[in-house]
């Protein structure tokens, strides 16, 4: 879906001002204000505990929100039930029925609604057909795959035209390679309804391959929410930078400001030109982020003008098919990883020292850690 359609689409969801705790004293969400636009694909993402399932079930109408308010299609729903929301659910348990068939599942939606015997039928079979699995209408869940329960389960979800569907972890049950084409899947039939779906996840990767905007939750607050790429390359603080993607730390301080840039002193000894992306000031402390990927091996020691060059001890390399990490220890940091092709890695033997170099842009300045 183009970036501009979704930018113009309106908002179908709006938290305002949401808080939520259980026990009267721990906000579990601390305040939250999210539009979700009309026919977009939205991750909610975040470690165990950081508010990403209770905002979910605040919207299904599972949790009730402590203060603030939600709206659906500019409707406050706080006091609506969640059976009269027209919201379809995805859970990670499938929670199918076993005692009924595959098209009785799916059914099940429309028969609470009162639809008629023969619409039933007609989005019955168009549902089995979007999943492609029309000849086990007549099965029970018991005799499916993991695989084939989820897609009975998001079949379930769709059957009714809901305005919206929530997918709570729905492929975390699943094995590595299941999961990845079920997330293709998943993309693949939103992108072909144009249907809104907000999805739970802790998994990085996940969100980053299926999602049009991801909110990153952390401690009850959504530290940033953006487009996949746009967190990647330009993560507003230290817990994005680290959540999203692979990342290399350093820690220093702050020796000067001039600009967009400023100068660091490594507490592990050096210095290094970084983009002053979240600091305070000269004196401050700041941690430094450096994706793998953007950082060279330079055996010699020479780097072009500009760039950052640092002395490495290797420490050992990971070979892992499509690419090589090697590990080193840079400036304090023992776990420092590079990212090299198949074979670079061979000529780098543990304890010898290298060196390696990274433009300033591609170093972020951002809050300690």
């Amino acid at each position: 879906m183009e970036a501009g359609i979704l930018t113009s689409a309106p908002a179908l969801v709006r938290f305002s001002g949401i808080q939520k705790t259980y026990d009267g004293e721990h906000l579990v969400v601390k305040s939250l204000d999210l539009d979700i636009r009309k026919g977009e694909f939205i991750t909610l993402l975040g470690p165990s505990g950081s508010g990403k399932t209770t905002t979910l079930m605040m919207l299904a109408g599972f949790e009730v929100p402590t203060r603030g308010e939600i709206y659906l299609a500019d409707r406050p729903i706080k006091n609506v039930p969640p059976h009269k929301r027209d919201i379809g659910m995805v859970f990670q348990n499938y929670a199918l029925f076993p005692h009924l068939t595959i098209a009785e599942n799916i059914a099940f939606p429309l028969s609470v609604r009162s639809t008629s015997k023969a619409e039933t039928q007609h989005r019955v079979s168009a549902a089995l057909r979007m999943i492609k699995m029309e000849t086990l209408a007549q099965r029970r869940p018991g005799q499916l795959s993991g695989g084939q329960q989820q897609r009975v389960a998001l079949a379930r979800a769709l059957v009714f035209n809901p305005q919206l569907v929530l997918m709570d972890e729905p492929l975390g049950a699943l094995d590595k390679r299941l999961r990845e084409q079920m997330q293709l899947e998943i993309k693949q039939l939103h992108e072909t309804m144009g249907i809104t779906i907000v999805y739970v996840t802790h998994d990085q990767s996940e969100a980053l391959t299926m999602s049009d905007r991801i909110a990153v939750f952390n401690d009850g607050i959504v530290q940033q929410i953006d487009r996949p790429d746009a967190l990647y390359e330009h993560p507003v603080n230290s817990f994005v930078a680290h959540f999203i993607g692979e990342n290399n730390v350093l820690k220093g301080t702050v020796e000067t400001v001039d600009k967009q840039y400023c100068r660091v002193a490594l507490a592990g000894g050096g210095a290094v030109t970084a983009r002053a992306v979240n600091v305070s000031g000269a004196g401050a402390s700041t941690s430094l982020s450096v994706r793998p990927e953007r950082i060279n091996i330079v055996p010699d020691g020479t780097s072009s003008d500009g760039t950052n060059r640092l002395p490495a001890k290797v420490q050992n390399t990971i070979y892992l098919g499509d690419h090589a990490l090697a590990v080193l220890d840079v400036a304090g940091n023992a776990e420092f990883m590079v990212k090299v092709q198949p074979g670079a890695h061979d000529s780098l033997r543990p304890g010898e020292t290298i060196f390696i170099d990274f433009r300033p842009e591609d170093c972020l300045a951002l809050d300690p850690v």
